[in-house]
């Protein structure tokens, strides 16, 4: 049996386990919550507001982070009041992340649709995606100290991701390094915290809250390194927005650092092209993809990829065996997959 959902069906077909009761479970729990996200975010008063703070949510997405908390939630009780509130705070944190990184990185698409910043100017953006973290800091009062907690947390270690984005390594400081400790922030907090709060809203015991949030962290990295491959690889038609993105805005991913430091002549060319900052000529665009493509980068950030992936099942080995286990190594499987 397939799990299907509102939004991310195919992400969610590496979840066929076998396991018909775990699935409605789960399946019913993701359509409670993508009900509940899309009242969060369409509950502006003011009608344009609501069309704004809306926009991407209902364009869909994968829904990762609701799912890491039903998943993590499965390791006490999954019914227990506040689990689908943990989920919805999880997906409006990242939809307000996306608000912000759209506009910073100049992006005119997401989820195959117009970003906010190129419909509705980038100061509405802006306040769009800090209104959208503010509904989820609401959400989280209403559950409690704890989840106050885990949601001011990952609210810091995000702006923090994207200050050191901003940023860059220090004079003496390996970009690489650098990289992993944005992406902590900037992408790994949130699934720490998506996997961690499942557990800890449904009761689960302290030792496996942790797990769940080691799991989620190292998961995080994964997903980081697995998408900045596919900006650099897949069409726009597969992943919702332009190929390129990241060399087009500037922005350092692990696939484009670790291929400038290609001591090739092909590695010196791609040097010369990215000096002068974002690559926004289609000619220096397709060349620059050309030289990613024929370089050691991808097969080297896989490598990588594949080392957290590693770690992330580690993580997994101290928590009981079930179907939500079962779905969590599954879904590394689904991160190394995405990414061939």
């Amino acid at each position: 049996m397939t799990v299907t959902v509102p939004a991310g069906s195919e992400m969610l077909a590496h979840l066929a386990l076998g396991e018909p009761e775990f699935e409605n479970r789960i399946t019913e729990s993701l359509a409670a919550a993508e009900k509940r996200l899309l009242d969060c975010v369409s509950s502006a008063p003011d009608p344009r507001v609501a069309a704004l703070t809306s926009h991407l949510a209902a364009a869909g997405g994968k829904r990762l982070r609701p799912l890491l908390v039903l998943l993590g939630a499965e390791f006490g009780e999954p019914f227990r009041d506040g689990v689908t509130e943990a989920a919805v705070i999880a997906e409006l944190v990242h939809i307000s992340s996306l608000y912000h990184d759209d506009v910073m990185d100049g992006a005119t698409m997401r989820h195959g649709v117009d970003s906010v910043n190129a419909r509705w100017g980038e100061r509405l953006a802006v306040a769009g995606g800090n209104w959208l973290l503010a509904r989820a800091a609401r959400l989280a009062s209403e559950l409690g100290p704890e989840a106050v907690r885990f949601n001011a947390e990952v609210a810091s270690r995000l702006v923090a991701g994207q200050l050191g984005e901003l940023t860059g390594p220090a004079p003496d400081e390996d970009p690489v390094e650098h990289f992993f400790e944005v992406t902590e922030g900037k992408t790994a907090a949130l699934f720490s915290m998506a996997t961690a709060i499942g557990g800890l809203q449904a009761g689960a015991p302290d030792g496996f809250v942790r797990a769940l949030a080691e799991y989620g962290n190292q998961l995080g990295v994964a997903f980081q390194i697995s998408d900045d491959l596919l900006d650099l690889a897949a069409p726009a038609a597969l992943t919702g927005k332009e190929q390129g993105k990241d060399l087009v805005a500037g922005v350092p991913s692990l696939p484009v650092l670790l291929a400038l430091a290609d001591a090739s002549p092909d590695g010196a060319e791609l040097r010369a092209l990215l000096a002068d900052g974002p690559v926004e000529e289609d000619g220096a665009r397709r060349r620059a993809l050309e030289l990613f493509g024929s370089s050691s980068a991808p097969a080297r950030a896989r490598d990588l990829l594949h080392r957290r992936l590693d770690l992330a099942r580690a993580a997994l080995e101290s928590l009981p065996q079930c179907p939500s286990r079962r779905a969590l190594d599954a879904l590394c499987g689904y991160v190394a997959l995405r990414t061939g």
